[in-house]
């Protein structure tokens, strides 16, 4: 169960190895590829697994910030880039290209895709899972990632209760530019105080139980079940499907110097499905669940 959502994970539950497995597949691919085609199913398999995994109200929000920087990404290039060979007008006597704007584009659409994501894997690889999987080989290192990685949203969390608990001490009555910023300063440094004291009272609390010492048995509730197999096969026959047509060229595409034309081979679309459906995969687990549960609720 998301804390944060309230909502069941379904692909949550399944093995870290096997999850650990498809976002750097997911990630991998959405980054270093440049086809559209790819990049856009990475992009719409990332909204879509992030609108199973967050409140209705959180998605409006969201866009506040992802429309802001997809502008910003796909204005920023042709402004600052000039190849290509079809100019479109002049900005301060240098050209503003067409292949310019495309990959300003596609750029903006790998960034935010690939951000998603990032963010559905914070949602889905939680401390435990994380530690579970390189806590034996890296344990110090395995724990300092894992403290980074949560150290963030815990950040936020702490700073808006302190933040309302100041408000209701009345220290945000006034409303001048110069109270704001005493406001904010005072803030910042209950947080700075209460990370110190986080971080001190984690470090004690790891060594008392000896984490990280030679000897030390580690109890886990995870186990490799038999629907872990299964979604590990269809995910790395998905995975090679991909990737192997993406090796020997069948999805290459090229913006500069022009911009060329998308690949429709069979074997192109081969790839195309693939990688589609590997990026829908944890929407259509999760789309699944949810009508299971609700077949069964609407039982009782």
């Amino acid at each position: 169960m998301d804390r944060r959502s309230g909502k069941l994970k379904a692909f949550g539950s399944y093995h870290p190895t096997v999850l650990m497995i498809y976002f750097l597949s997911i990630l991998l691919i959405a980054a270093f590829l440049s086809n559209p085609v790819l990049q856009t199913e990475a992009l719409l398999g990332g909204i879509l697994f992030c609108a199973t995994l967050q409140r209705r109200g959180d998605g409006l929000r969201d866009l506040g910030f992802y429309l802001p920087l997809f502008l910003m990404v796909a204005v920023t290039n042709p402004i600052f880039s000039h190849n290509g060979v079809t100019p479109l007008f002049f900005l301060n006597g240098n050209p503003v290209t067409l292949e310019a704007v495309f990959y300003g584009i596609a750029l903006a659409v790998t960034v935010i895709g690939v951000l998603l994501w990032c963010k559905c894997y914070s949602r889905i690889m939680t401390e435990d899972k994380f530690l579970y999987l390189f806590g034996r080989a890296a344990p110090k290192l395995s724990l300092t990632l894992s403290m980074a990685l949560r150290f963030i949203p815990v950040f936020l969390r702490q700073s808006r209760r302190v933040s309302r608990a100041q408000k209701a001490m009345g220290l945000y009555a006034g409303k001048s530019i110069p109270d704001r910023v005493k406001n904010r300063l005072r803030v910042m440094t209950a947080m700075i105080s209460w990370s110190l004291e986080h971080a001190m009272e984690t470090s004690a609390s790891m060594k008392a139980r000896g984490y990280g010492n030679k000897g030390r048995t580690n109890f886990s509730l995870f186990r490799f079940r038999a629907s872990d197999g299964a979604l590990l096969a269809v995910l790395l026959l998905l995975l090679a499907v991909s990737a192997v047509g993406a090796a020997v060229g069948v999805t290459a595409f090229s913006y500069y110097p022009k911009v060329s034309v998308i690949p429709l081979s069979p074997d192109a679309l081969t790839v195309y499905a693939a990688f589609g459906i590997l990026s829908l995969l944890p929407s259509i687990i999760e789309g699944k669940e949810a009508v299971v549960w609700r077949f069964y609720r609407s039982r009782i």
